[in-house]
């Protein structure tokens, strides 16, 4: 399966809504956070805040990715979001994604990407995945999101 990877477009909004609620692992705010940057970017055409990217099999959106460089910062940058829809979890979309953001980052001078996510154990996929693209755990902060649900920091050079 060979995704087309390509920019947001405003009908990809109701997909990436439903995309995030089908992963059964990010909460209702969280899902309000990622859409009010889908809307920032599509309201704003030409904005450098968050770049994004689609990743479509047949028509449908199997994925996507939206990170930006970190503000106040010399080429860091931030993965703000990565999901693959549970359909296409496992065929390589996630990869792809990555490796279009990373790609993104190295053109802009970017020397560090950050990814941050939960400590909870539906987040273990998750992690794993960081790990195999060769992320290092970076930072650990207990308690950060809840009690004993801890920001977990992963770094590496794009």
């Amino acid at each position: 399966m060979d995704p087309v990877m390509r920019g947001l477009l405003p009908k990809d909004r109701e997909s990436i809504a439903a995309l995030l609620s089908a992963t059964g692992v990010f909460r209702q705010a969280e899902i309000g956070v990622a859409l009010e940057l889908v809307d920032a970017a599509l309201s704003k055409p030409g904005q450098e805040d968050y770049t994004f990217t689609v990743a479509e099999v047949g028509g449908e959106v199997a994925g996507y990715a939206c990170w930006g460089a970190t503000p106040c910062t010399e080429g860091t940058f931030d993965l703000y979001w990565i999901a693959t829809s549970p359909a296409f979890q496992g065929k390589g979309i996630g990869r792809r994604l990555m490796e279009v953001a990373e790609a993104d980052m190295r053109s802009r001078g970017g020397r560090l990407c950050v990814i941050e996510t939960s400590s909870l154990p539906q987040y273990e996929p998750t992690r794993r995945f960081y790990l195999g693209l060769g992320y290092s755990e970076a930072a650990v902060i207990r308690d950060f999101y809840t009690a004993r649900d801890h920001k977990v920091i992963y770094t590496r050079v794009p």
